[in-house]
């Protein structure tokens, strides 16, 4: 398996579909760790994000649906400040 392939996480969505998706980054926010995840088949120049919470137990990663709207606000307004960063440098 490649370094690519690796990278690539299905997941399912509220519907049943499956989306293989790319692990872009893990961050850590508020005591919690987030993967940011894009589509790994998208056509698109900026194809849309995912973002889950992360963890790891017994050497496995996990990854879950942010349930709590409050928390998803947060976590997506931090990563907006950190694109406006990286902007800027």
């Amino acid at each position: 398996m490649t370094e690519e392939e690796n990278n690539v996480i299905e997941i399912t969505d509220e519907e049943g579909n499956v989306l293989k998706c790319e692990l872009y980054d893990i961050i850590e926010f508020e005591n919690n760790q987030y993967a940011i995840l894009t589509e790994a088949e998208s056509v698109e120049e900026d194809p849309e994000m995912v973002i889950m919470r992360y963890t790891e137990e017994d050497g496995e990663s996990y990854f879950e649906t942010i349930e709590d709207d409050e928390e998803f606000d947060r976590i997506a307004k931090y990563l907006e400040t950190i694109d406006v960063e990286d902007e800027e440098e």
